[in-house]
């Protein structure tokens, strides 16, 4: 089980970009894929989560509204879409995965996820 991220890059506020989680090894068919970043001198959060079974997502507070988690199993790829881009939200962004997972909602603990990318870095700047 392997994920790995791209799509990063320098945005100005406002502005928007997609992220990109690719899984290879396996199919996404049943899984829960999170979207955590991590600041300069700060602890890594969660942004946001998607559990396939029934398409359930969930968000932090400072992302709601700006940020959309959607898959393409086709693609066997889950996506980060982010608007509306504030300079605080620069940060490296790495997406961690649960294979598979057959919740009806995320996960609750980092450590369960299997697979974990190297990250991309999202820097918001005028």
């Amino acid at each position: 089980v392997k994920v790995e991220e791209s799509g990063g890059g320098l945005v100005q506020p406002g502005g928007s970009l997609r992220l990109s989680c690719a899984a290879s090894g396996w199919t996404m068919d049943w899984y829960a894929i999170a979207w955590f970043r991590q600041a300069p001198g700060k602890l890594r959060e969660e942004v946001g989560c998607i559990a396939s079974r029934d398409g359930f997502t969930h968000y932090i507070d400072p992302v709601k509204g700006r940020f959309t988690i959607s898959g393409d199993n086709a693609k066997n790829t889950v996506y980060l879409q982010m608007d509306s881009l504030k300079p605080e939200d620069t940060a490296v962004y790495s997406c961690a995965a649960k294979y598979p997972w057959y919740g009806s909602s995320c996960i609750d603990e980092q450590i369960e996820y299997d697979s974990w990318g190297q990250g991309t870095q999202v820097t918001v700047s005028s």
